[in-house]
């Protein structure tokens, strides 16, 4: 399993890789921004703008996303 992991001050968001198909979901969802998509997988870029409202959760339809806030 690839888990990549990401951390801020605040947060650390969890994206597996093998999961995560590029769909954009979370990017375009995203109030604050923090994600892009990266060679078809979603990258946390601007992870210190996280406003923790764990819509990139939500709407991720892979479940590929873990996010220490929305637990």
């Amino acid at each position: 399993m690839a888990v990549k992991t990401w951390q801020s001050d605040m947060v650390t968001i969890k994206v597996d890789y093998d999961k995560c198909k590029g769909h954009g979901d979370c990017a375009d969802s995203c109030p604050a921004e923090v994600y892009e998509i990266d060679n078809d997988k979603a990258v946390p870029v601007n992870i210190n703008d996280c406003v923790e409202c764990c819509t990139c959760v939500e709407v991720c339809p892979e479940g590929a996303i873990d996010h220490s806030a929305c637990e």
